[in-house]
């Protein structure tokens, strides 16, 4: 397989190779799809998809609600509240 990467993209994974936690560019690449392809990664896909469109956040809470995927909302505040070092 043979893939064309940007200079920029270039200089990283050969930057990565250097700092020598890489013994070569296809160990990089490797790590790379695999960190695409891990469960936070798609999390972050879907933020960055809610962020970039106002609507797909209602449409992914639909999706949630509709696969039973909730939590009750005072479960929630104590979470943001925890997270947030507010009082409970």
């Amino acid at each position: 397989m043979n893939i064309s990467l940007p200079p920029e993209l270039v200089k990283l994974v050969h930057a990565k190779v250097e700092s020598g936690r890489y013994a070569s560019a296809s160990e990089v690449i490797r790590e790379a799809l695999r960190a695409m392809d891990a469960p936070a990664a798609e999390a972050r896909r879907r933020d960055q998809a809610a962020a970039a469109d106002p609507y797909e956040g209602i449409r992914q809470g639909l999706e949630d609600l509709a696969a039973g995927r909730t939590q009750p909302a005072r479960a929630v505040l104590a979470d943001f509240r925890r997270a947030h070092g507010l009082p409970r």
